[in-house]
């Protein structure tokens, strides 16, 4: 990781599964109209504070305890038993440029409470109805999110979605504009996102 990247702040976020008839859900939540990612839906949480810092811990696990807190404090939710999803670096473009870890975990049985300062909306949500509502323009999602979902709308149910993490994918985003329109690209792939419904092309 080059200098610049290692300086950025760091958050992490948190995908949560759980089962349903067919397939499973996972947990979006729609930012309030201002502040970050404002309007947009994605998954709980948040930038490393001070208090998730442990002296010689990896910075994974920084990450790992900001997703548990933020988990909470934006929809009331205790988590655990977290497993690395990907780790997202942001394009130097980007007006606030952040690196965040995505991890997976099962839901707890308990039902969200959202932190309405924090959250406008909440929904539970099969992935490949949260990319439908994105493709007819009801939804606004953000790159990584829709990767994420993409990703997991290939697995036909809870455990075998969880069961996809442990190792993490780095994804180093770059920003092209083409004929096509704006596209978003990584050594996996290219999302183009000219128009909707946006398309990932594999590498």
């Amino acid at each position: 990781m080059s200098a610049p990247e290692q300086s950025l702040p760091v958050a992490g976020t948190v995908v949560l599964l759980r089962a349903a008839d067919p397939g499973f859900e996972l947990l979006l939540i729609r930012r309030p109209d201002r502040g970050s990612f404002a309007g947009a839906w994605v998954f709980p949480g948040g930038k490393v504070e001070p208090s998730d810092r442990r002296t010689g811990d990896a910075e994974i696990e920084d990450a790992r305890r900001a997703a548990v807190r933020e988990t909470f404090e934006e929809v009331g939710l205790v988590v655990d038993s977290l497993e690395v999803l990907s780790e997202w670096h942001p394009p130097i473009e980007a007006p606030t440029r952040i690196r965040t870890w995505f991890f997976l975990a099962e839901a707890p049985a308990e039902e969200p409470s959202p932190a309405a300062d924090e959250v406008a909306e909440i929904a539970w949500v099969r992935p490949a109805d949260a990319l439908a509502r994105h493709g007819a323009g009801e939804w606004m999602l953000y790159p990584p999110t829709w990767i994420t979902l993409n990703q997991l709308s290939a697995f036909s149910d809870a455990a075998s979605a969880l069961s996809s993490g442990g190792t993490a994918q780095l994804f180093q985003t770059r920003v092209l504009d083409t004929e096509a329109g704006r596209a978003f690209a990584w050594e996996q792939g290219r999302l183009e996102a000219g128009e909707l419904p946006w398309r990932f092309v594999a590498e």
